[in-house]
């Protein structure tokens, strides 16, 4: 088998939604990751953060109503910060313990990762990103009315609140994340899609009130880290066309043309499959020789030796 440098991005539903969940959840996760790190890869780990930022600023609202004269809100970047390091936490350690029960003693280190976001991206008038919980209905329309949120349905699963979800314009730290992975480190960048910052007067970094995709952050982060793979983790084996319908097809293959032919015609869901293919789109044709892979983490193995999962290449 080839050894190659790959970038696996995994989604934050898959990692629970709360910490008993997220540890078992981790646990899982950390075996077919060191899978692939026994067989030689070099890998670089990216995760979601989709049902654990909207957690942290649900908890962070209710302490501040609970006693607004000692705590004040928490803003959305924060939030994202803290679950970078929360997740980070567990996947680090769950998979240094993986490694080294199978007599592979490498570094796991997590990068707080900043990422550089556009103030007049249109997607701050338009909030699409679903964080937090699965809603019922007359939950949702609770919370529009009593906190003026957003909220979509999230692909017949729920509702769930939306927030602005701009494009990444550069990883602030791709500098420190580029040494350690030089040196031989597992590293786990990017979370959540990274803290989404503006570059203000100087050299100052703000916040903002959003939360970047995953994927769009993992594929750049893929290209800046010149990896010959792009693995996107998914609660599917492989990406289908007419999904869920009776002439359902999965897909093995695809050109980036194939591809923005499907999307034009709606094939992919919003908040779902569609971000996943689009920067699958974007990695296979970054650069020559570059391949994006969709399929489920059990299976990102097999996925690699082209067995299974739908393969996104020039």
């Amino acid at each position: 088998m080839d050894r190659k440098k790959i970038v696996v991005a995994l989604g934050g539903n898959a990692l629970g939604s709360n910490l008993p969940e997220q540890f078992a959840a981790v646990q899982h996760t950390a075996r077919p990751i060191a899978d692939l790190i026994q067989d030689g890869h070099e890998v670089v780990i990216s995760h979601g953060n989709g049902p654990q930022v909207g957690m942290i600023q649900e908890a962070m609202t209710l302490l501040t109503r609970s006693n607004p004269e000692k705590y004040v809100p928490c803003p959305l970047s924060v939030c994202t910060a803290m679950s970078q390091g929360y997740i980070g936490y567990d996947l680090q350690n769950l998979l240094r313990e993986e490694l080294n029960n199978r007599g592979i003693f490498k570094d796991v280190t997590s990068c707080l990762t900043q990422v550089e976001v556009d103030p007049a991206d249109p997607a701050f008038e338009n909030p699409t990103k679903p964080i937090g919980a699965f809603l019922t209905k007359e939950e949702a329309d609770a919370l529009v009315k009593e906190r003026d949120y957003k909220v979509v349905e999230d692909a017949g699963r729920g509702w769930r609140r939306v927030v602005a979800s701009p494009k990444p314009k550069e990883i602030v730290e791709i500098g420190t994340i580029r040494d350690l992975v030089n040196s031989g480190h597992v590293v786990i960048a990017a979370g959540g899609g990274g803290i989404p910052v503006f570059r203000t007067d100087g050299y100052h970094l703000k916040g903002a009130a959003a939360v970047v995709d995953k994927d769009f952050t993992s594929e750049l982060l893929a290209e800046e880290l010149d990896a010959d793979l792009f693995i996107i983790l998914t609660a599917v084996e492989k990406v289908a066309v007419n999904f869920g319908k009776p002439d359902q097809r999965w897909l093995d293959e695809l050109t980036p043309d194939e591809a923005e032919k499907y999307m034009e015609e709606g094939q992919f869901a919003k908040g779902s499959m569609l971000p996943k293919v689009q920067a699958a789109v974007k990695f296979a044709r970054s650069k020559p020789g570059r391949t994006a892979l969709i399929t489920l983490l059990d299976r990102a193995r097999d996925g690699i030796e082209g067995r299974t999962g739908t393969r996104i290449h020039m």
